[in-house]
């Protein structure tokens, strides 16, 4: 997310995509985010065979290429959205030329797919073909309905164990909520902190320790960087350079190890559903539903801005069908 900063000028000594990496820098994006906008960039230059510079082309120019991902490669609404995000970065904080409103593609058309939902009985086959920190994680996301990366970048902080409480800081869209910690895992959990605790200590000793903080949080708190309550809660089993700062810390877990671990398990537990993280989380919206739930607490509960989102579990939940019968059944029941 962009800091209140003053506007930005980038080298024009440096080349164009380099120009668009000293930006995103500066304005301190997520790495993720420098990736994609980079790749839509890229796109968009090849797109037009790589004869024009992006300075020499404008609305007209991104109207045709939003197009045509629309028309031509039927990309989703969200990548169609992302690719302009991307473009009206370019212009307006690297060739400092901001765009108008009135861009008008063809619009990419939204498909509304039910999502993927486990019973009870199908995720406990699943755990049970899982160990480890894996296991925990993914007991974690199913329990408390918390995203994949909102699960990886979790700091010991926000584990509230007293209140049963799990504090998701800055997730999608920006936004802090709060969420169940699941009373089953709690012990578990709270002896895996103490081995993270641990680790963090050593790292203290060997003259490291010190974690990744967001610009603003690092220049208010200088030496919160190296306290144990802003360390990952799942950490990496091996520290690594920064690419940005060039400095050796303990980075939170990749994300394809558990995404990994799920396909493997669900795999392994002979479910014939297309089976990942994400769906953990889709099934504890669905089973919190069909609990007795409000909806609106459920909205809260993930994080959705509109609740028109979370209704579309509405569809997948099990309906209350005893005393009702198929008109099949009905027929030969005559």
């Amino acid at each position: 997310m962009m800091e209140n900063k003053p506007k930005f000028t980038p080298n024009p000594q440096l080349k164009l995509m380099d120009q668009v990496r000293e930006t995103l820098k500066y304005y301190h994006y997520a790495r993720s985010t420098e990736k994609t906008y980079c790749q839509w960039i890229l796109r968009y230059i090849y797109f037009y065979g790589k004869k024009r510079h992006p300075k020499d082309m404008g609305e007209r120019e991104i109207e045709s290429f939003l197009s045509h991902l629309a028309s031509a490669q039927n990309v989703a609404v969200s990548t169609q959205r992302q690719a302009l995000n991307a473009l009206v970065f370019l212009y307006r904080d690297v060739l400092q030329t901001p765009l108008d409103h009135s861009i008008a593609p063809v619009r990419a058309k939204r498909k509304r797919h039910p999502p993927t939902v486990l019973t009870e009985e199908e995720i406990q086959r699943i755990f049970a073909q899982m160990k480890g920190t894996h296991l925990l994680m993914a007991k974690l996301i199913y329990g408390s309905g918390i995203r994949l990366m909102e699960c990886i970048r979790l700091r010991i902080q926000d584990i509230d164990f007293g209140q049963g409480q799990l504090f998701v800081r800055a997730g999608k869209g920006g936004k802090d909520r709060v969420t169940f910690l699941p009373r089953i895992i709690a012990g578990e959990l709270h002896q895996h902190i103490e081995r993270v605790k641990e680790l963090h200590r050593r790292d203290l000793v060997e003259g490291f320790g010190e974690v990744y903080l967001p610009n603003a949080l690092a220049r208010k708190y200088r030496n919160a960087a190296w306290e144990t309550v802003w360390q990952y809660v799942f950490p990496s089993k091996t520290r690594s350079i920064d690419p940005r700062s060039g400095k050796e810390r303990r980075h939170h877990v990749l994300e394809s190890g558990l995404q990994k671990a799920v396909k493997a398990a669900v795999k392994k537990a002979a479910i014939d559903k297309k089976g990942t993280v994400h769906t953990l989380r889709h099934s504890f919206a669905t089973h919190m539903l069909e609990n007795g739930t409000n909806i609106r607490m459920l909205q809260e509960l993930l994080g959705h801005a509109d609740v028109k989102t979370t209704e579309i579990y509405t569809h997948v939940m099990r309906k209350d069908l005893e005393g009702s019968k198929s008109p099949l059944d009905r027929i030969y029941d005559k």
